[in-house]
């Protein structure tokens, strides 16, 4: 039935994955080529198997591959952009097995989610979603604020996600994500809307906008980055401009080059001192050493 099949696929999404696939979130503009990497350093897989979820549907199977060397099997669904546009393509490795998709579309912005099967089992990755930008649309815009945020460490921040769209059937699904040099990857799949959608006050008017708010308590330098709305609605997605969010404070005045040799100095300056006193302290009666030790602070003050 559905709900089984709806089951299944939720569970097989969440099972832990020992198939590795490196990034979570991959962006790329119209007629680019991506590929989505994957790979599972166990001898026993015998076959690699590719999926593509679009957002709010159940997902499609697109490509089987079995031995290194031989060819892939490929789903009625995708054949057509494997072997006659060549638009897709997958690489198998030893111990890998790349897709790679040319040309993108905005038909392309989904999850691919990399299989692997052996005698006993199949596993799952955690899966690599794509947005293909499409920055015209007639019936949707996304606006994100602030443009910039500069927070210190500790802090909290709410970055804002307004949508404006004709009215259509439907939920927005609206993700936040990160581009960064931590961890990038999704952040939230659906965000707080903070009212309920507004209706245009002009008359007869179908356009509606909708509030998303994500909240971030307790940053810390690894926080920093771009983050990005984007919004898959009515058959079409979507890109806010992004919200660039920097963390500065103490964390960075201490990885100032000036201020650690400051520091070392003080340190080196604190150690001497002491050598000092416990000199004048041993050496009451000599004092040509202690006039020396005294001439040496002298120089490095």
């Amino acid at each position: 039935t559905s709900k089984e099949k709806s089951f299944q696929y939720i569970f097989c999404a969440f099972t832990k994955p020992n198939v590795i696939q490196p990034t979570p979130v991959m962006v790329a503009e119209l007629g680019d080529t991506v590929t989505l990497t994957c790979y599972c350093p166990d001898e026993s897989v015998t076959r690699f198997i590719w999926f593509k979820q679009s957002f709010g549907q159940e997902p499609l199977h697109m490509a089987s591959s079995l031995y290194v060397g031989q060819e892939s099997y490929y789903s009625n669904n995708f054949i057509k952009d494997f072997t006659e546009t060549e638009r897709l393509g997958v690489r198998r490795g030893e111990y890998s097995c790349n897709l790679t998709i040319s040309k993108t579309v905005p038909g392309d912005s989904a999850t691919y989610f990399c299989s692997t099967t052996d005698i006993y089992e199949q596993t799952f990755g955690e899966g690599t979603v794509l947005f293909v930008k499409d920055s015209e649309s007639n019936i949707m815009s996304v606006l994100q604020q602030p443009v910039s945020e500069s927070v210190q460490p500790g802090g909290s921040v709410t970055l804002n996600c307004t949508i404006h769209t004709e009215t259509c059937a439907g939920e927005h699904s609206v993700y936040w994500f990160r581009h960064g040099e931590s961890h990038p990857g999704i952040i939230s799949t659906h965000g707080d809307r903070s009212d309920q959608c507004e209706k245009s006050p002009e008359a007869g008017s179908p356009t509606q906008s909708c509030v998303y708010n994500l909240s971030k308590r307790n940053l810390s330098l690894s926080d920093a980055g771009t983050y990005y709305c984007a919004v898959a609605s009515c058959g079409e997605r979507l890109f806010g401009n992004g919200t660039k969010l920097d963390i500065q404070g103490n964390s960075q005045l201490i990885c100032n080059p000036t201020v650690l040799s400051l520091v070392v100095s003080n340190i080196v300056l604190g150690i001497v001192t002491l050598l000092l006193v416990w000199a004048l302290c041993k050496n009451r009666d000599s004092g040509g050493i202690t006039l020396y030790l005294m001439y040496a602070l002298y120089l490095m003050i």
